[in-house]
């Protein structure tokens, strides 16, 4: 990578992020102050989006110091996006014209209920009866797994937020310079790194595909091409001896 190309990260990354967090710095010191995100609706009343911080978001007090409460909200929205999508699959499936939800204005669990009502007892429509006792029970599982995916992050996004006044003014040091600023430099160059060996990979490939013939055999081509001219040329009257 030359040296234009990281210094043009820098500048970018100056330009996006870094002048803001050292005026911040400048005018207040070392600082990590919360405050509260209130917008405004199309009537004109106020509305409390949460909080937030500038200088320390969010993210990195919950990387530092709150990575098992990560972990598992992580392995909750994981679950979740099986759930969910195991629904989508078997309603894409059987919503044909002869499948199990062909029947339904809406997929949800009302018209579900209500179509297992009225096919209950009926031998011929086990099939049916039974992909839809099944999205039911993804269902209950999908509103359970959202359940406790929002109460962790409730619960998370309480614990962040009474980490900030506990700070110090050197982990606030740390949190800005290694993990903000530091962390995503290293991250746009790496990324510069890999644009640039995937450029480099694409052009080595082009090369061996365009010298895929090897040297002596190249070699013995030039020679049978120069013996078909030669032997031209001497029927024209030219002769090389």
């Amino acid at each position: 990578m030359s040296k234009l190309a990281g210094f043009q990260h820098l500048m970018d990354y100056w330009s996006e992020t870094m002048q803001d967090d050292c005026y911040l710095i400048a005018a207040e010191g070392w600082r990590a102050e919360t405050y509260r995100i209130i917008e405004k609706n199309k009537k004109g009343k106020e509305k409390d989006k949460g909080w937030t911080c500038d200088l320390v978001p969010k993210g990195l007090i919950v990387t530092r110091y709150f990575a098992i409460e990560r972990k598992v909200i992580d392995k909750l929205a994981a679950e979740l996006e099986i759930v969910t999508g195991r629904m989508t699959e078997l309603e894409e499936e059987h919503g044909g014209e002869e499948g199990a939800f062909s029947e339904l204005d809406k997929v949800n669990n009302a018209n579900i209920t209500a179509r297992l009502r009225e096919i209950k007892g009926d031998k011929e429509a086990t099939d049916e009866a039974a992909d839809l006792n099944e999205w039911l029970k993804l269902n209950a599982h999908e509103i359970d797994l959202r359940k406790r995916l929002k109460d962790v992050e409730t619960a998370l996004d309480a614990k962040v937020y009474a980490q900030y006044p506990k700070l110090t003014e050197a982990e606030i040091q740390t949190l800005v310079v290694d993990d903000k600023w530091l962390a995503a430099l290293r991250t746009a160059i790496h990324g510069e790194l890999d644009r640039i060996s995937q450029v480099f990979t694409q052009r080595v490939k082009e090369l061996a595909e365009r010298y895929e013939a090897a040297m002596p055999q190249q070699v013995c081509t030039v020679a049978e091409l120069e013996a078909k001219v030669n032997r031209h040329l001497e029927r024209m009257g030219f002769s090389w001896k």
